[in-house]
């Protein structure tokens, strides 16, 4: 069939196929924030201390930052669709053997595979946007991939508890296998990399082309500008008070020191991810309005600071308050959204998906840092006392453990105060 009499692909079907990748990035989130309402379970099984459970969650952000360049590469050579099968059904595997795993080594394994292999999907979704969509759509699709994924954070706050306390955390974890799996038939039976293998027209030659410089030669040049070594360092300390809390933390701390049942406290950490969410949309819309970056940053870390100072300094008297404070904190860290477009327009168009890259690798430190530091923290200032029925076992922490473990989170917010000062305004124009 000529290309010139091809149609363009049916909208349903693209949207299927963006899908598909869509599933494997709400994988991706739920696997992120799951250990948070399994805290309990998993020291029991592990016999785990503070630091071993940090380092537990913390092996999934290890790999996935590590395949971060990697998948890139490897979304050129051999395209969306064996990536995504290839991802999802190593995530299967992953996930399988930590329902299984029998002591701690296993399990950390398992959060390592799962960690490097659901990494290839915020990468596919886009290159799949950018064959099967036009680009007035593709930040439509950016926009509901990030939708996708706190959907996923949601389902393993609350819902997930639920099932746990019904099925036990290994048989949850099993079903999640079989889940992923099906992502990853659907991927090889369903999708593919490009519409004219279907003979309809892509829209792949509407988008900017891709450069075919050396990845490090463009590498080295991105972190040749100022802009991207300051965002980098920057950008981790909001998604980390939000994953280290709403991904880990928040759960033991809340059921500890409020007498919140588990799947209330889930609840309010999935409010703190959902806020989270709201506030990327507003902080992007409210950017490209103004036509500014950097004060709206500002704005965005200073508030999450102080609210943040008020949750690990000051008891609340009711949950109602203590639920406001803590959506109104991951509100204000949406703010972080803005590291993506301001690390893009810094360096020139040629450049931009590089820098994109480098920030969205800084983005996932933040986690993979503080959740294991802030264990290290509760466990030197643990005072001997465990707890008693469904906590027995496990080491109870006071009050003041987790103000100073989760001060950790307000040195790296005030840090990241002080780079932004020194960063270049954009006025949201790309770099010449």
């Amino acid at each position: 069939m000529s290309s010139h009499s091809r149609s363009a692909p049916p909208v349903s079907l693209a949207w299927l196929i963006w899908g598909i990748g869509a599933a494997l990035y709400f994988v991706g989130f739920y696997q992120r924030v799951a250990p948070a309402v399994i805290t309990a379970e998993l020291s029991q099984t592990f016999g785990l201390t503070a630091a071993g459970l940090g380092n537990l969650s913390a092996f999934y952000f290890y790999s996935y930052v590590a395949m971060q360049i990697p998948t890139g590469l490897l979304a050129d050579r051999l395209g969306p669709r064996v990536l995504l099968t290839s991802g999802a059904a190593i995530a299967a595997c992953g996930t399988a053997l930590f329902a299984v795993a029998p002591d701690a080594y296993w399990a950390n394994a398992g959060r390592l595979f799962i960690g490097a292999s659901v990494g290839v999907a915020f990468v596919s979704m886009l290159k799949l946007s950018a064959h099967w969509m036009p680009a007035k759509q593709f930040a439509l699709a950016s926009a509901a991939a990030l939708a996708a994924g706190v959907f996923g954070a949601v389902t393993a706050g609350a819902p997930l508890r639920i099932l746990v306390d019904a099925f036990g955390w290994r048989g949850v974890m099993w079903a999640s296998a079989a889940f992923t799996l099906a992502i990853a038939f659907a991927a090889w039976t369903i999708v593919r990399d490009d519409p004219a293998e279907r003979h309809y027209t892509s829209y792949a030659s509407t988008h900017q082309g891709e450069t075919k410089e050396s990845v490090w030669a463009g590498l080295r040049e991105v972190l040749s500008y100022r802009n991207t070594i300051l965002i980098y360092f920057l950008s981790g300390s909001m998604t980390g008070l939000v994953l280290t809390f709403a991904g880990l933390w928040g759960v033991p701390f809340l059921t500890t020191h409020y007498g919140l049942s588990q799947t209330v406290a889930a609840g309010l950490c999935s409010s703190m991810m959902v806020a989270w969410a709201t506030g990327t949309i507003v902080f992007s819309t409210l950017s490209n309005r103004i036509g500014r970056r950097k004060p709206l940053y500002l704005v965005g870390v200073a508030g999450a600071l102080a609210l943040w100072c008020v949750l690990i300094f000051m008891p609340l008297p009711s949950t109602t308050l203590l639920g406001v404070l803590i959506a109104a904190i991951g509100f204000c860290a949406g703010c972080f959204i803005l590291s993506f477009a301001f690390a893009k327009e810094s360096v020139p168009a040629r450049l931009a998906g590089t820098a994109s890259g480098v920030a969205n690798m800084g983005v996932i430190q933040g986690p993979m840092l503080l959740q294991p530091l802030v264990g290290v923290a509760l466990d030197q200032s643990w005072q001997g006392a465990l707890g008693t029925g469904e906590f027995a076992g496990k080491r109870v922490f006071e009050f003041s453990a987790y103000s100073q473990a989760f001060s950790m989170i307000l040195i790296w917010g005030a840090v990241s105060v002080v780079l932004l000062l020194f960063t270049r305004e954009t006025y949201c124009r790309q770099q010449a």
